[in-house]
């Protein structure tokens, strides 16, 4: 995979309690050219899908208030975002959890820690072909 390969003008959110975790997923993703969002949990996630868009959403399965399962399914709710993928973002990397995550309607589940390459080949593999609005 060539990692030059500019992703301008995707809108990524990132919706996740850890800093670090949002930081670093930024500073790949701004380096490739997308525009990101960031969010620190369910609420302020559900509040700026609406306002911004993204063309795909990572998300964290533990969060504080909302979890990252109850946000996916509010979020697959909503016939504006039906398509839009959401990858769960978990240190889990149990059956289970990924079975729970495509049952609320995720597209895909990442491992954390993740690293640029898996990040960006993610974001690749699901803008390639952009989803109708």
């Amino acid at each position: 995979m060539n990692d030059n390969q500019h992703l301008d003008g995707i809108k990524v959110m990132v919706i996740d309690d850890s800093n670090t975790i949002r930081r670093s997923a930024e500073i790949f993703l701004k380096q490739s050219g997308c525009t990101t969002i960031l969010a620190e949990d369910g609420f302020d996630a559900l509040a700026k899908v609406s306002d911004n868009h993204p063309d795909i959403i990572f998300l964290d399965v533990m969060m504080p208030r909302l979890d990252g399962y109850q946000t996916c399914a509010l979020i697959k709710k909503n016939p504006q975002f039906k398509h839009t993928p959401i990858i769960m973002l978990s240190s889990k990397d149990g059956l289970f959890d990924k079975a729970r995550g495509r049952m609320v309607g995720s597209s895909e589940y990442l491992t954390k820690p993740f690293t640029k390459e898996s990040l960006l080949t993610t974001v690749r593999r699901h803008t390639s072909n952009p989803q109708p609005s």
